[in-house]
């Protein structure tokens, strides 16, 4: 009955505090107090996304349906990529000063379980982009880009998976140089939280004002994490450019009916965030 209400997307959005909050916990194994602190904060958090973000996605969405009926440049690809990344930006703004006071009161216990954690997610990583050779991790990564494009353009032919493929040998990305980064902003996330909670004669409480420095370093940690905007002058900015060279390139490669395809999802997309930002 609930399936037949609303879309798996309204259905996902609607259970996005607990969500969260699960994902949050498990990084740092919350305490009683943290956990009624943070609930409140993801309930503020994501209210204002509802209200504000979610009307602005649902245009985003519309103005992608026009275009998928067309034949598009990586340019124009990467000039949404870089609306996604100042909507991000938007997310981090509201998130940043309360991931500070959460990071300020996390015990030796906790910083050991995200430590831990974040060995686990690197392992993943290495799991999927790193281990075995050259052929299986292309494999890997194909598998993943085809099932993503067939969401939106359904089943793609035999050329075009080869043109994935090539798209994807030609990539700049370098697995084991993000992996280097991922285990260096995670030990500067660490870093921070203990030069914080070093501080003579303080113990940091839910309720103990934060020093003013700390929300900005959550900010920058934050921002150094964000993906670049594809003008940046970067390493990580020229894949995504790639990126959306081979996006463009998949797109123009579509027949009719998978733009149809792609124009129908992004439509019921629209719809659902309309629909979600009208509710109470």
């Amino acid at each position: 009955a609930v399936l037949a209400a609303c879309s798996a997307l309204q259905l996902g959005y609607n259970q996005a505090p607990s969500l969260v909050f699960w994902w949050v916990d498990g990084y740092a194994d919350l305490d009683d107090a943290q956990s009624a602190r943070v609930r409140q904060d993801i309930d503020r958090i994501l209210a204002w996304h509802r209200q504000t973000e979610l009307p602005a996605y649902a245009g985003r969405l519309r103005q992608w349906q026009a275009m998928a009926g067309q034949d598009i440049t990586g340019e124009q690809v990467c000039a949404q990529v870089e609306h996604l990344r100042t909507a991000a930006e938007r997310v981090m703004d509201r998130s940043h000063e309360p991931l500070a006071q959460l990071a300020l009161t996390l015990s030796p216990a906790q910083l050991q379980h995200m430590e831990r954690h974040q060995t686990k997610s690197n392992q993943s990583f290495e799991k999927d982009f790193i281990r075995g050779t050259p052929a299986q991790r292309m494999e890997r990564r194909l598998t993943r880009a085809v099932d993503r494009y067939e969401t939106l353009y359904g089943d793609l032919t035999t050329a075009q998976v080869q043109l994935v493929r090539r798209n994807l040998e030609s990539s700049p990305f370098d697995a084991a140089r993000s992996l280097a980064d991922r285990r260096v902003r995670q030990a500067e996330l660490l870093e921070l939280i203990r030069q914080w909670q070093a501080t003579p004669g303080q113990r940091w409480t839910s309720g103990t004002p934060l020093p003013a420095a700390a929300p900005q370093a959550v900010r920058g940690w934050l921002q150094r994490g964000l993906f670049p905007s594809p003008a940046a002058g970067t390493e990580r900015a020229s894949w995504i450019r790639h990126g959306c060279d081979a996006f463009a390139n998949l797109h123009n490669s579509t027949t009719p009916e998978q733009r149809q395809h792609a124009q129908a999802l992004l439509a019921k997309y629209a719809s659902d965030l309309s629909a979600l930002a009208g509710q109470d």
